[in-house]
């Protein structure tokens, strides 16, 4: 008889303990099975690995107070500290204001390892407070401070909740970028707010309600999130700039109460396509302000939707899928017809951008442009940019022939003075 049991099983099932089927063999010819329980105990983990995860002495952060890293004079009303390289704070203790001008105005902790906000009780006049680039989870802490904090800046942390801000009613400023964020809270009593950055977090929507008391926001910064349609700007009257780049837009709406105060409106790296961008309450509005336009990085295919804009100085087209002369004739007629004087044009990076002499028919076509792509048309001087002087009479000189001449001189003299010595 087979002693199977001797061997010990390598399949997964053994090792959890499972019943098995064995063959004996009794008398001649005659087999009779029987079920047999076996159970394999795995060998007990090292001690180590039980605590893997768990942080050390050697391991744990050094205590280390914004007075180890910098000298903290009492008259202060401006701290500054930056982190460096093996010296960056961890803590700033409870005892953090007693060390200050208890009328500190500003304090800014740059790039340190901060985890939270201990220490700020003391300080009811602070204006301004910059924790960018540390380790805070939440902001609490704001309780005494906050009311008359007027710029605030937690950029580059690991905040998930902003609810907090709303005790800062003074705030002119908010910056929030770089964090883990998925709804925007706390805002709707901040009146006074007039810059708001609330980029690259997981935001998905943009609340009406959160945003309709923001009457006076100018500025409004939430590129790189998962937005897919702007909306809850009904109330933002004065709002001059507005980033919703990198989201997952794939038209461009809910812009009509900024028709006569929007400037400035990036949407590149988005879905729009020529529809998207021609809708009535978006780009097809007759903004009188806006003068520029980034919808680069999209699917686009024609400038049509850009060629009513008679306010528009600069149009960003990089990389769409402009490919033939027929898309860009609305540019080129609102341009004959006095509606347009556009004096930058961006369209590299599509397929038109390859066509010979390019960039030559297209200054032909739109003869008020002054840059194409990244490349002044006509050289610095063209644009009242200095150069060298010239005497009166003489050509002009272009400007790769103007700067070899120059580095030639500069050659020529370098060779004189080493003669000389």
């Amino acid at each position: 008889m087979a002693d199977s049991e001797d061997k010990p099983s390598k399949s997964p099932q053994a090792e959890e303990g499972h019943r098995t089927v064995e063959t004996l063999q009794i008398g001649r010819g005659r087999e009779e099975s029987k079920t047999v329980e076996k159970k394999v105990v795995p060998p007990e983990l090292p001690i180590e690995w039980t605590k893997m995860g768990e942080i050390t002495e050697e391991e744990a952060l050094p205590m280390r107070y914004p007075e180890d890293v910098a000298e903290i004079s009492p008259e202060e009303l401006d701290i500054c500290i930056v982190g460096t390289a093996g010296m960056k704070i961890t803590v700033m203790s409870n005892d953090f204001h007693k060390n200050c001008n208890e009328n500190l105005e500003s304090l800014v902790l740059r790039s340190h390892l901060i985890t939270n906000m201990k220490g700020l009780e003391g300080f009811k006049k602070l204006e301004l407070l910059e924790l960018y680039d540390n380790q805070l989870q939440d902001l609490s802490g704001l309780e005494v401070p906050g009311p008359n904090l007027r710029v605030l800046d937690m950029s580059y942390n690991a905040i998930r909740d902003m609810s907090p801000v709303s005790i800062c009613v003074n705030l002119k400023e908010l910056y929030l970028a770089n964090n883990k964020l998925k709804e925007i809270k706390g805002l709707k009593n901040l009146k006074q707010l007039k810059k708001l950055d609330l980029g690259a977090n997981r935001i998905r929507v943009m609340d009406e309600e959160e945003l309709s008391g923001l009457e006076n926001l100018e500025e409004l910064w939430i590129g790189k999130n998962k937005i897919e349609k702007i909306e809850g700007l009904e109330k933002l009257t004065k709002l001059r700039r507005l980033d919703v780049q990198s989201n997952r837009l794939t038209q461009v709406e809910g812009l009509t109460a900024q028709k006569d105060t929007l400037e400035e409106l990036y949407l590149a790296h988005n879905g729009i396509d020529d529809e998207g961008a021609s809708l009535p309450t978006g780009l097809g509005l007759g903004f009188t302000q806006l003068n520029v336009v980034d919808v680069g990085r999209n699917r686009l295919t024609s400038t049509a939707p850009f060629a009513h804009l008679e306010s528009v100085e600069e149009i960003w087209l990089s990389g769409n899928n402009i490919s033939t002369w027929e898309a860009i004739e609305p540019l080129k007629k609102s341009h004959e017809e006095g509606k347009q004087k556009m004096d930058t044009l961006y369209l590299e990076y599509n397929p038109i951008a390859s066509e010979f002499e390019y960039r030559k028919r297209l200054a032909e076509w739109i003869p008020s442009l002054k840059q194409i792509d990244a490349t002044l048309i006509g050289g610095l001087a063209a644009h009242g940019m200095p150069t060298a002087p010239k005497p009166s009479g003489d050509p002009v000189i272009p400007l790769a022939e103007e700067m070899r001449q120059l580095q030639t001189q500069v050659f020529e003299r370098a060779q004189g003075e080493k003669s000389n010595e």
